[in-house]
């Protein structure tokens, strides 16, 4: 495995993933972790992540120097690589020449990181600071016109330093950069299949649950679901979903998970309709944080009176994944700043007194998306676009009211429709509507009309920590406002929302 440190990086996800696309497995700590910790962990190789901070700076970011010798090869990127001069006994000096963008890099002979990579290549550079002063042992590997220092590298002890970011699609042999790295110094092997995560994750559970029982509370989310069946085909019967139908859902999705999991996959379930409930609780509420926490109260009611019902359970099972765990601890080991409520990290076990079961929890979505095909999960919720916890109930602006509800979940009924008939589900990483607080002017079949207005919401993403809206053709988006105002009483306009993320979030609440 190699171990990556976070220090703060907007990238570290994506180191993570340029890895396990080498199908070596990896794993994210932050810079406290311990060097007791680093060696019973035993990786093959460590990563230095980027990050905003400058190595002198008091208080920035610091992992012990001694990992420098435990004979492990160390990479270090930007922040990263200045950590690791300044470790050693090198100086790094803020730079009067800041260099964002495109590089060009020119290479020296014979480093191994850059082996098989032409002699002038393009990189990304983000940074402000620079190697003034190598440490003794140290060479200059690589240069730019703004940086002469733009790569080192400790021969004897296999200690690499980038100033550019090779994990970005902008450096273009970046991974090929990552590559020499994983498998010609760390002489890692490619054993990180969703095959070989399957059994294993299979027997821990078994180690770990023995003949006791399980509980998980199923949304019918790609996460769940996937984190469902692996349980069952772990424990079986010993596993009990429950399902709160909370009267926010869209469309027919009660029956349809119902007849997949019940009927199809032969999973223990059982369906709670507590609609009228979380509906009441509503009432008037138009805060979408006061919305979300009324909602994760009354579930967590529901939830917790049904699983009482289930005599000797031990256990609760989330499908907690790997970037929800690194979301909720900051990479300084301080506070996250809260965009919008988790769902489901931290809250319910200590609530409750169960055990946790998280078998995904260093599972990236895509990971998880060939988890669920590989342990036979059926494609519609393999590919399943993410639907949030509270539902339809962020998803209208404002008060919620049963009207109100059904007029969206007819109008993103239909949108699904559309979006599916014209081959655009899996490409879309989300899409949905959106009902606003307000009312238009328009007119059909003479008369003035004064009703609501629909926002269509489509993105593309790879994990939703960036997402662009989608290009759709226009004759779908035409399409999809004709039904909407024609199908839907109560709706005279359709508007489509065209920010990605950032600036925007991708739900609306």
């Amino acid at each position: 495995m190699i171990l990556i440190i976070d220090f703060g990086s907007q990238y570290n996800q994506l180191i993570a993933r340029r890895v396990r696309e080498c199908e070596v497995y990896c794993q994210i700590e932050p810079p406290e972790i311990s060097i007791e910790s680093i060696k019973s962990l035993n990786p093959q190789g460590i990563i230095l992540s980027g990050g905003p901070a400058s190595t002198y700076e008091t208080g920035s970011p610091a992992i012990s120097a001694d990992i420098f010798h435990l004979d492990i090869p160390v990479l270090g990127i930007c922040y990263g690589m200045h950590f690791m001069i300044q470790a050693m006994g090198g100086i790094v000096e803020h730079s009067e020449k800041r260099e964002y963008g495109f590089a060009e890099l020119s290479l020296a002979e014979g480093s191994r990181i850059f082996a098989g990579i032409d002699p002038i290549t393009p990189c990304w550079m983000s940074h402000g600071d620079v190697a003034a002063t190598l440490p003794e042992g140290f060479q200059v590997i690589a240069s730019t016109a703004g940086t002469p220092i733009a790569a080192v590298e400790h021969p004897q002890k296999k200690l690499f330093g980038l100033q550019f970011h090779p994990e970005v699609e902008h450096t273009p042999m970046g991974r090929e950069m990552i590559r020499n790295f994983l498998f010609d110094i760390c002489k890692c092997d490619r054993t990180w299949t969703m095959k070989s995560f399957a059994e294993e994750a299979i027997r821990d559970i078994r180690d770990m649950v023995g003949t006791k029982k399980v509980i998980l509370g199923l949304s019918g989310g790609v996460d769940s679901s996937v984190t469902a069946l692996l349980l069952h085909q772990a424990i079986g019967r010993n596993l009990t979903c429950i399902f709160v139908d909370n009267g926010l859902l869209r469309k027919t999705e009660r029956e349809k998970l119902r007849k997949v999991f019940r009927q199809h996959l032969r999973i223990n379930i059982r369906f709670v309709n507590a609609g009228n409930r979380f509906l009441k609780a509503l009432t008037k509420v138009v805060d979408p944080e006061k919305k979300r926490k009324i909602i994760g109260r009354i579930f967590m009611d529901v939830f917790e009176a049904e699983a009482a019902k289930i005599p000797d359970a031990e256990f609760l099972a989330q499908g907690t994944l790997y970037p929800d765990v690194i979301e909720s601890r900051s990479a300084f080991g301080g506070p996250s700043s809260v965009i919008k409520s988790h769902h489901n990290v931290g809250g319910l076990p200590k609530k409750m007194k169960l055990k946790l079961v998280e078998p995904l929890k260093y599972l990236f979505k895509d990971e998880v998306r060939r988890l669920g095909s590989e342990i036979g999960l059926p494609d519609e919720m393999v590919w399943r676009q993410p639907f949030p916890g509270p539902g339809l109930a962020i998803r209208i602006i404002g008060e919620i009211t049963r009207k109100r509800l059904e007029m969206l979940r007819e109008a993103d009924d239909l949108l699904m429709d559309e979006i599916r008939k014209a081959g655009f589900y899996r490409r879309l990483w989300q899409s949905f509507a959106v009902l606003l607080p307000l009312k238009s002017v328009g007119v059909m079949g003479d008369h003035r009309t004064y009703e609501h207005v629909i926002a269509i919401r489509a993105v593309t993403s790879l994990d939703a920590m960036t997402a662009d809206w989608a290009r759709l053709p226009h004759d779908l988006l035409s399409r999809i406002s004709n039904r909407i105002i024609n199908e839907v009483k109560g709706i005279n306009r359709v508007v489509y929302d065209i920010s990605s993320k950032p600036p925007s979030t991708i739900e609306w609440e």
